[in-house]
Protein backbone atom coordinates (compact mmCIF):
# COMPACT_ATOMS: atom_id res chain seq x y z
CA UNK A 1 0.00 0.00 0.00
CA UNK A 2 1.38 3.43 -0.97
CA UNK A 3 1.32 6.58 0.98
CA UNK A 4 -0.79 8.87 0.90
CA UNK A 5 -0.10 12.10 -1.12
CA UNK A 6 1.05 15.25 0.97
CA UNK A 7 -0.69 17.38 -1.27
CA UNK A 8 -3.96 17.50 -2.80
CA UNK A 9 -4.64 18.08 -6.62
CA UNK A 10 -6.02 22.01 -5.00
CA UNK A 11 -3.21 22.64 -3.37
CA UNK A 12 -0.71 21.75 -6.58
CA UNK A 13 -3.42 23.84 -8.78
CA UNK A 14 -2.85 26.87 -6.38
CA UNK A 15 0.91 26.62 -6.24
CA UNK A 16 1.09 26.87 -10.14
CA UNK A 17 -1.85 29.52 -10.18
CA UNK A 18 0.67 31.32 -7.88
CA UNK A 19 3.47 31.14 -10.11
CA UNK A 20 1.59 31.94 -13.29
CA UNK A 21 0.57 35.34 -11.71
CA UNK A 22 3.73 35.84 -10.61
CA UNK A 23 5.61 35.24 -13.64
CA UNK A 24 3.38 34.05 -16.24
CA UNK A 25 2.94 30.76 -17.65
CA UNK A 26 5.85 30.06 -17.85
CA UNK A 27 6.74 30.32 -14.92
CA UNK A 28 4.89 27.39 -14.23
CA UNK A 29 7.20 24.51 -14.06
CA UNK A 30 6.82 21.31 -12.21
CA UNK A 31 10.15 21.74 -10.39
CA UNK A 32 8.82 25.53 -9.47
CA UNK A 33 5.62 23.89 -8.24
CA UNK A 34 7.36 21.42 -6.16
CA UNK A 35 9.86 23.77 -4.96
CA UNK A 36 7.13 26.26 -3.74
CA UNK A 37 5.27 23.41 -1.62
CA UNK A 38 8.37 21.67 -0.74
CA UNK A 39 7.26 18.58 -2.72
CA UNK A 40 9.63 16.24 -4.47
CA UNK A 41 8.71 17.13 -8.41
CA UNK A 42 7.90 13.01 -9.21
CA UNK A 43 4.70 13.56 -7.18
CA UNK A 44 3.34 16.46 -9.19
CA UNK A 45 4.28 14.45 -12.58
CA UNK A 46 2.77 11.09 -10.83
CA UNK A 47 -0.47 13.13 -10.42
CA UNK A 48 -0.86 15.19 -13.51
CA UNK A 49 1.82 13.24 -16.25
CA UNK A 50 3.05 16.51 -17.72
CA UNK A 51 3.28 20.46 -17.57
CA UNK A 52 0.47 20.56 -19.83
CA UNK A 53 -2.13 18.55 -18.36
CA UNK A 54 -1.24 20.43 -15.25
CA UNK A 55 -2.13 24.05 -16.84
CA UNK A 56 -4.92 22.66 -18.71
CA UNK A 57 -6.29 21.00 -14.84
CA UNK A 58 -5.94 24.50 -13.54
CA UNK A 59 -7.32 26.35 -16.55
CA UNK A 60 -10.06 24.08 -16.11
CA UNK A 61 -10.67 24.25 -12.57
CA UNK A 62 -10.31 28.45 -12.80
CA UNK A 63 -12.92 28.66 -15.62
CA UNK A 64 -15.53 26.79 -13.83
CA UNK A 65 -14.50 28.16 -10.18
CA UNK A 66 -15.52 31.73 -12.32
CA UNK A 67 -18.63 30.25 -13.51
CA UNK A 68 -20.04 28.98 -10.10
CA UNK A 69 -20.76 33.04 -9.55
CA UNK A 70 -21.53 33.56 -13.32
CA UNK A 71 -24.38 31.74 -14.25
CA UNK A 72 -26.31 32.37 -10.87
CA UNK A 73 -25.60 36.02 -11.51
CA UNK A 74 -26.56 35.92 -15.20
CA UNK A 75 -30.21 34.60 -14.18
CA UNK A 76 -33.86 36.05 -13.93
CA UNK A 77 -36.47 38.09 -16.34
CA UNK A 78 -35.46 40.79 -15.22
CA UNK A 79 -33.12 42.04 -18.25
CA UNK A 80 -31.23 44.71 -16.65
CA UNK A 81 -30.66 43.37 -13.37
CA UNK A 82 -29.06 40.65 -14.47
CA UNK A 83 -26.97 42.71 -17.21
CA UNK A 84 -26.07 44.58 -14.10
CA UNK A 85 -25.10 41.63 -11.78
CA UNK A 86 -23.91 39.45 -14.62
CA UNK A 87 -21.57 42.42 -15.76
CA UNK A 88 -20.13 43.67 -12.52
CA UNK A 89 -19.25 40.04 -11.44
CA UNK A 90 -16.61 39.87 -13.49
CA UNK A 91 -14.93 42.58 -11.79
CA UNK A 92 -15.76 41.53 -8.23
CA UNK A 93 -14.75 38.16 -8.60
CA UNK A 94 -10.98 39.72 -10.73
CA UNK A 95 -11.08 42.10 -7.60
CA UNK A 96 -11.05 39.05 -4.99
CA UNK A 97 -9.47 36.57 -6.86
CA UNK A 98 -6.45 38.28 -8.95
CA UNK A 99 -3.95 35.51 -9.64
CA UNK A 100 -6.68 33.60 -11.30
CA UNK A 101 -7.95 36.19 -13.40
CA UNK A 102 -5.08 37.35 -14.13
CA UNK A 103 -3.99 33.80 -15.67
CA UNK A 104 -7.20 33.69 -17.66
CA UNK A 105 -6.44 36.99 -18.96
CA UNK A 106 -2.29 36.11 -19.86
CA UNK A 107 -3.30 32.78 -21.51
CA UNK A 108 -4.66 32.39 -25.29
CA UNK A 109 -6.72 29.14 -24.81
CA UNK A 110 -6.96 28.17 -28.29
CA UNK A 111 -2.95 28.32 -28.12
CA UNK A 112 -2.98 26.02 -24.89
CA UNK A 113 -5.83 23.69 -26.05
CA UNK A 114 -3.35 22.99 -29.07
CA UNK A 115 -0.75 21.92 -26.79
CA UNK A 116 -3.49 19.96 -24.08
CA UNK A 117 -3.79 16.37 -23.97
CA UNK A 118 -6.60 15.11 -26.07
CA UNK A 119 -8.18 13.04 -23.40
CA UNK A 120 -9.29 16.59 -22.02
CA UNK A 121 -10.82 17.28 -25.72
CA UNK A 122 -14.51 16.70 -24.18
CA UNK A 123 -14.20 18.24 -21.16
CA UNK A 124 -12.90 21.46 -22.44
CA UNK A 125 -15.17 21.85 -25.56
CA UNK A 126 -18.18 21.50 -22.83
CA UNK A 127 -17.03 24.07 -20.97
CA UNK A 128 -18.35 27.15 -21.87
CA UNK A 129 -22.10 25.77 -22.89
CA UNK A 130 -23.61 26.82 -19.41
CA UNK A 131 -22.15 30.51 -20.23
CA UNK A 132 -23.14 30.45 -24.15
CA UNK A 133 -25.95 29.47 -22.99
CA UNK A 134 -26.87 31.94 -20.44
CA UNK A 135 -25.87 34.30 -23.02
CA UNK A 136 -28.24 33.31 -25.62
CA UNK A 137 -31.12 33.76 -23.07
CA UNK A 138 -30.29 37.00 -22.46
CA UNK A 139 -30.17 37.57 -26.31
CA UNK A 140 -33.73 35.99 -26.53
CA UNK A 141 -34.69 38.72 -23.44
CA UNK A 142 -33.28 41.60 -25.10
CA UNK A 143 -35.71 40.77 -27.95
CA UNK A 144 -33.28 40.18 -30.67
CA UNK A 145 -30.86 37.65 -31.66
CA UNK A 146 -27.35 39.22 -31.37
CA UNK A 147 -25.40 37.05 -29.31
CA UNK A 148 -22.46 39.33 -30.61
CA UNK A 149 -23.85 42.33 -28.76
CA UNK A 150 -24.46 39.90 -25.29
CA UNK A 151 -20.61 39.09 -25.39
CA UNK A 152 -19.55 42.50 -26.36
CA UNK A 153 -21.48 43.87 -22.85
CA UNK A 154 -20.83 40.76 -20.61
CA UNK A 155 -17.00 39.37 -21.62
CA UNK A 156 -15.46 42.54 -23.18
CA UNK A 157 -16.36 45.41 -21.18
CA UNK A 158 -15.76 43.92 -17.80
CA UNK A 159 -12.21 42.33 -19.42
CA UNK A 160 -11.47 45.94 -20.38
CA UNK A 161 -11.99 47.24 -17.13
CA UNK A 162 -9.91 44.58 -15.41
CA UNK A 163 -6.95 43.82 -18.08
CA UNK A 164 -5.03 46.66 -17.25
CA UNK A 165 -4.82 46.57 -13.22
CA UNK A 166 -4.50 43.05 -13.10
CA UNK A 167 -1.51 42.80 -15.53
CA UNK A 168 0.11 45.47 -13.61
CA UNK A 169 -0.30 44.09 -10.76
CA UNK A 170 -2.55 46.80 -9.12
CA UNK A 171 -5.99 46.70 -7.47
CA UNK A 172 -9.21 47.22 -9.69
CA UNK A 173 -10.41 50.68 -8.22
CA UNK A 174 -13.98 50.40 -7.05
CA UNK A 175 -14.99 52.48 -9.86
CA UNK A 176 -15.03 49.94 -12.16
CA UNK A 177 -17.76 48.21 -11.48
CA UNK A 178 -20.45 51.07 -11.82
CA UNK A 179 -18.32 51.29 -14.87
CA UNK A 180 -18.86 48.26 -16.41
CA UNK A 181 -22.55 48.15 -15.41
CA UNK A 182 -23.29 51.45 -16.94
CA UNK A 183 -21.63 50.55 -20.30
CA UNK A 184 -23.41 46.93 -20.55
CA UNK A 185 -26.87 47.96 -19.71
CA UNK A 186 -26.30 50.69 -22.85
CA UNK A 187 -24.82 48.27 -25.01
CA UNK A 188 -27.74 45.66 -24.38
CA UNK A 189 -30.56 47.84 -23.76
CA UNK A 190 -29.83 50.30 -26.91
CA UNK A 191 -32.30 48.90 -28.73
CA UNK A 192 -34.90 47.73 -26.25
CA UNK A 193 -35.78 51.31 -25.00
Amino acid sequence: MGRPAKFDADQILDAAAALAADGGAAAVTVTAIAARLGAPSGSIYHRYGSRELLLAHLWIRTVRRFQEGFLPASEGDDLAAAVRRAASYTVRWAAEHPAEARLLLDQDVDSLRSRWPEDLGAELSRLNVAAMDAMRRLAGLAGHAELDRVLFALVDIPLAAVRRPLLKGEAIPESATRMVEAAALAVILENVL
